[in-house]
């Protein structure tokens, strides 16, 4: 639907200058540092499925707190992608990271020294304005950093991180699921928190955002720690080419004509990535397996667990393949392998005699073949394509954007999903989310560009990146 001015009519010989001198091992631990606030992200959205169970019993609570337990971490997290898309832009992108970092540490230490649900709530919602802070700023710093030919495995590695965490809450959970210690699920998170705030102080800035403040100097800097000569030249030139546009930095900015479209590709895939249901099994995925005839909570937090390593495997694919085949090819077969898992398990649960298999057998199945068609396509490919559309200027709230409008979807999906099965029985209630899988292909072919290969500055070009 777009037309995107190719790199090599730019530059030609952009790809072969980055490729011969970016220093990938500086490249590597700044993406493995920053896809730390992944696995926070994960374990804390993904240790819920497990400390619910308990946390129901501890605090008695009805269905729809419990919807507000799951939940209260997507306001927080929309909170925090709209404070920190303005915060990234201003302080920069590593200092919003830390901020994130140390609300992280303190709302691990708050959730398991909750004496009632109320606390809990607050912890969690702090948790969510950490997620918001860094599921907006991580995949931004990344992909500043990192050159045009791997930006799309860099970036991905924040979602590989993020299906590592909700693994390890699965773990966790399993681990202490017979002793019903909820206290020490949550606890656990002050950990990896700690880690994350300590290994960011060995990081620099983003020479982007730098050069964006004036501040050529310090940005030079950081750009010899990790290029040649020839590269820091190149990457300056990119940089300063970017300044030059004129680009409105205020909210309002990110609806005007020149960048519209960004907006729409952003916003709307995360959306779709969201009500295509994939939380539901995040956040309820034992609840899910106890209806399909999983009785132990034990066992349903294992096969929960099953399908979390699925994720995690599957996201390998993506890192390798998406900055071969592209990131549409990859998107075309995961969503057709979502919607066909969906209905069939839609038609098990309304027909269970069907394939002459245990329920719970045939909902297992359905769900890590649905987690591993996500894994490797929409999960870690939203956020690619978020952290590539958007001019230098309005990067931040752009994503902002991005994180917010897949915050209000996740918590639209998360706080009906109990009383939609309630409402409308198992089979129509994943018969929806098939049909939201539908209107996601239709997205990807009309609307979402091929972005493989190409600098960033020249992807936001190619949407009309200066805005009067």
């Amino acid at each position: 639907m777009s037309t995107f001015v190719s790199r090599e009519e730019i530059l030609p010989n952009t790809e072969t200058v980055l490729q011969t001198y970016v220093r990938r091992n500086f490249i590597w631990k700044v993406s493995f540092i920053a896809g730390l606030g992944g696995i926070l992200y994960g374990f804390d959205m993904g240790i819920i499925a497990a400390a619910l169970i308990f946390v129901r019993e501890s605090f008695s609570l009805s269905t729809r707190m419990e919807e507000v337990v799951v939940s209260i971490v997507l306001v927080g997290a929309m909170l925090g992608a709209i404070a920190g898309g303005s915060i990234a832009d201003r302080i920069g992108r590593r200092a919003t990271l830390l901020w994130g970092g140390g609300i992280f540490l303190i709302a691990s230490l708050l959730a398991p020294a909750s004496p009632n649900a109320a606390t809990l709530i607050v912890a969690r919602a702090l948790l969510g304005i950490a997620i918001g802070f860094t599921s907006v700023t991580a995949p931004v710093y990344i992909s500043e950093l990192a050159p045009p030919q791997s930006r799309g495995r860099l970036i991905g590695l924040y979602q590989f991180a993020l299906t590592v965490g909700i693994a390890l809450a699965d773990l966790v959970g399993y681990w202490f699921a017979g002793q019903h210690a909820w206290r020490l699920m949550f606890g656990l998170g002050a950990a990896p928190a700690a880690l994350f705030v300590v290994l960011l102080l060995t990081l620099p800035e983003s020479p982007r955002w730098l050069f964006a403040q004036n501040r050529v100097a310090e940005a030079q800097s950081v750009l010899s720690s990790y290029t040649d000569e020839a590269g820091a030249r190149l990457l300056i030139e990119d940089i300063h080419s970017a300044l030059d546009l004129k680009v409105e930095k205020r909210w309002s900015a990110l609806w005007s004509p020149a960048v519209r479209l960004s907006l729409l590709i952003a916003v709307g895939f995360t959306v779709l990535q969201q009500v295509t249901g994939i939380n539901t099994i995040i956040y309820y995925g034992p609840r899910i397996f106890s209806l399909a005839g999983i009785t132990s909570n034990r066992s349903a937090i294992f096969a929960t667990l099953l399908v979390a390593v699925t994720n995690v495997l599957a996201t390998i694919i993506a890192l390798v393949l998406v900055d071969r085949v592209g990131r549409k090819p990859l998107l075309y077969a995961g969503i057709s392998g979502m919607t066909a898992s969906l209905f069939l398990l839609a038609y098990s649960f309304h027909n269970p005699a069907a394939f002459g298999a245990a329920p719970g057998i045939i909902a297992t199945i359905c769900l890590m073949v649905y987690i591993t068609c996500f894994a490797f396509s929409m999960g870690p490919i939203a956020w690619i394509l978020v952290s590539e559309v958007f001019p230098l200027q309005l990067r931040g709230r752009g994503v902002a954007a991005a994180s917010l409008g897949s915050g209000a979807a996740n918590f639209l999906v998360s706080i009906t999903f109990l009383s939609l099965i309630k409402v409308a029985g198992n089979s129509v209630t994943f018969i929806i989310y098939g049909a939201f899988c539908i209107v996601t292909l239709l997205f990807v072919r009309f609307i979402v560009p091929e972005t493989k290969g190409r600098e960033l500055e020249s992807i936001s070009a190619g949407h009309g990146a200066s805005v009067s």
